[in-house]
């Protein structure tokens, strides 16, 4: 899985970038069809905002979150991945 992290007014230290890596190895535990992943970091005025592109087999999927913590908005962001890569590997095993 190859993962591409943009930041937009934020620097991507080498602690985000691991902790982003860190937490899409979870994700590909769950799903091991995950191609590239294309992760959006970005900072508005106090909100904190991660956003993810997947591109898996059989389709795209999305997610963003925003927190005033980077570290919690890329929590919530993991989250939301989560549950919509089990849904997707739900519909592939239903077919």
């Amino acid at each position: 899985m190859q993962i591409n992290l943009t930041g937009h007014h934020i620097e991507i230290t080498d602690s985000l970038r691991e902790y982003v890596e860190s937490k899409f190895t979870k994700l590909e535990r769950h799903f091991e069809q995950i191609n590239n992943v294309h992760v959006v970091l970005n900072v508005e005025k106090l909100q904190q905002i991660a956003e993810a592109k997947l591109h898996i087999n059989g389709g795209e999927i999305f997610a963003t979150s925003e927190h005033e913590d980077m570290y919690a908005a890329i929590d919530a962001l993991i989250d939301k991945l989560d549950r919509q890569v089990i849904k997707h590997k739900e519909k592939l095993t239903k077919h």
